[in-house]
Formats: structure tokens, sequence, C-alpha cells
């Protein structure tokens, strides 16, 4: 994933070591900080899905804030690291 194309963000995230409802996923956001101080608090993951790239994995979400903003992140597993894909527009969701 590109560096500059994708900027990294900061999250805060539980990794989930057994099934529990309250924790629906893996890897869950819950809330994170843009670079340049924003920082919002997730109210729902709308959507999740994990895709192979080379030998780890990418975990993709696009998530509804409290401020009713959407936000595509992804999680690459072999970095590390959170990046910002974009901002989705509410539209492009509800047209699919």
């Amino acid at each position: 994933m590109s560096h500059k194309k994708y900027p990294p963000v900061n999250v805060l995230n539980v990794v989930r070591g057994f099934p529990q409802p309250k924790i629906p996923h893996q890897i869950t956001p819950f809330r994170f900080e843009l670079q340049n101080g924003e920082k919002h608090q997730i109210a729902k993951i709308r959507q999740m899905h994990r895709e192979r790239v080379g030998k780890g994995f990418h975990y993709h979400y696009v998530v509804y804030t409290r401020e009713q903003r959407y936000f595509h992140l992804v999680f690459d597993a072999a970095e590390l690291i959170w990046r910002l894909v974009q901002e989705v527009d509410e539209e492009l969701l509800f047209n699919e």
C-alpha cells in the first residue's frame, strides 16, 4: 500500500482472542485519529472483509462515525499499520 496515497492513522482497536458478542470481529476498531488531529469515534462497522495480500492479510472496514461520516480504513497485518483509504460518500453506499 502506498504511504503517500493512503496515509497512516492511529486506531484504538481490540484484538479478540475468543468469540464474544460485544466484540464482533477478530480485529475491531473503536476510534481513530487522522494526521491532521481530527478524532473520530466509530459508532458502527458498516462493512468488513479480509483479503490476502502476499503472505499477509489486509482487513478492510467501512465505518460510520458519531459525526455521521463514513470512512474506509485498512489494517495491514504484515506491517501492523492502519491506513485511511478514503472518506466514503454516503450516496455510494446506499446505491450499491
